[in-house]
């Protein structure tokens, strides 16, 4: 149920913030870690911004922070304050926390001067911000990271322009059943069917009329990409290093919910269809073309689903540049190295993790906004799918490697943000 705010604090105090009652100061405490919890953000960062409003208003506050939920008590003096609060669904919103670390930014010089009132009606313009984009925006940029991201894996010109109709349309009607508030289930397996079942169709219509080769197939599982769960599995892997383990443990699964609805689906429209996951057909190019290429569509692929977070398009672009060098040093040192795989992703989530905050200064952009999304195309989407697929064809052998590789690759990418964090966070780093 919605919470009316404003009956919840005396509406004709005009007094400091800081002279407020400790119920109306608690209040307020929740209500922001609520509001960044329903962004995206995991349990230390909600716990971080509880903490500095609480000691601009000169109290204590204790929290457990979980994935859709918040219980914390607020202690003055003598007198304690005890509140729950919970949101019904998840999501990302990188532009939201984008202005809800602009309010933090000012709130202590500000806690001083103002009432509580003015910071409620602060906060309801932030929660009444509307979406930077439309259905068709976002359809277009899952389109655009689908597509790039089809490259990256080894796709050709036709996978890619399959992935990208599919993609779109995909996540077109994802929007719309996120919109009709649908169980989260629902939206995504329909999602996903949607995807696939597009990129099969353009598939074989180009097969019908062009006389390709079937060879392009394995592409569709590149078109559900959109929907592969990479802020709560590394913000949840984060979490996990704090020692949040109830925030931690629920946003991985949360994520694993996600995977194994979206495989399932994928895996069933492609047993129905006769389609397979195989490996892409090897594009013959000059190295240096290649890491133009690469380049290229690790920036576009970055740039994609950061606007799917609903970021700003100076928040998208630069999580684009910075997703860029990441990914493309990446491949790199996998091709031409040799080191393992494993490592080249923690090193490639460790620059992603640098770069994010020598910039954030400049930029004023929170670092999880621009580090999570400048990851997520490194996230194993394919080889989650891979597993599924040949655990339900009761190849379990070769499913349990899939598994594994996927999950390896994503801690390894949890980790090197992590230690970027404790480099670069002193707040990170200490335990007070």
């Amino acid at each position: 149920m919605s919470i009316s705010w404003d009956n919840l604090i005396d509406s004709d105090c005009n007094g400091s913030a800081k002279n407020a009652p400790l119920q109306e100061k608690g209040i307020l405490v929740g209500r922001i870690g609520l509001m960044i919890l329903s962004a995206g953000a995991g349990a230390y960062r909600v716990r971080a911004a509880m903490n500095k409003v609480s000691r601009a208003l000169n109290i204590t506050c204790i929290a457990d922070i979980g994935l859709l939920s918040i219980e914390y008590t607020c202690v003055q003096e003598s007198e304690t304050y005890t509140n729950a609060f919970s949101i019904s669904s998840t999501g990302v919103n990188t532009d939201k926390l984008t202005r809800l670390r602009a309010f933090l930014e000012s709130f202590t010089e500000e806690a001083e001067n103002h009432s509580l009132k003015y910071f409620f009606e602060k906060l309801d313009e932030i929660e009444k911000s509307k979406s930077n984009y439309n259905a068709l925006n976002l359809a277009f940029a899952a389109a655009v990271a689908c597509a790039s991201f089809t490259f990256l894996l080894g796709g050709g010109l036709i996978e890619m322009l399959c992935a990208f109709l599919g993609a779109g349309v995909g996540n077109y009607v994802r929007k719309k059943l996120l919109d009709k508030k649908l169980t989260l289930f629902a939206t995504i397996a329909t999602s996903v069917a949607v995807a696939c079942l597009v990129y099969i169709a353009v598939n074989k219509a180009a097969e019908f009329a062009f006389n390709i080769s079937d060879v392009h197939q394995p592409g569709y599982i590149c078109a559900m990409l959109f929907v592969i769960p990479g802020f709560p599995l590394i913000t949840g892997g984060i979490d996990l290093a704090q020692l949040d383990l109830r925030s931690g443990t629920e946003r991985i699964m949360y994520g694993l919910l996600i995977i194994f609805v979206a495989t399932t689906t994928g895996w069933l429209c492609a047993w129905a269809l006769k389609f397979s996951p195989g490996e892409f057909v090897d594009i013959d190019q000059p190295e240096y073309i290649m890491i133009l290429f690469r380049m290229l569509a690790s920036f576009f692929a970055v740039l994609g689903f950061s606007a799917t977070f609903n970021s700003p398009l100076k928040l998208a672009v630069t999580a684009g540049i910075i997703g860029m060098v990441s990914n493309v040093v990446r491949l790199e040192l996998i091709e031409f190295t040799g080191i393992p795989v494993y490592l080249a992703n923690f090193l490639a989530a460790l620059i992603a993790g640098l770069l994010a905050s020598g910039i954030k200064k400049y930029t004023g952009f929170p670092r999880i906004t621009i580090t999570v999304p400048s990851i997520v195309i490194m996230v194993p989407g394919m080889y989650l799918y891979k597993g599924v697929y040949y655990m339900a064809t009761e190849n379990l052998a070769t499913g349990g490697m899939w598994l594994t590789k996927a999950f390896l690759l994503t801690c390894s990418l949890s980790m090197g943000l992590i230690a970027a964090r404790i480099i670069t966070d002193r707040n990170f780093r200490v335990t007070s």
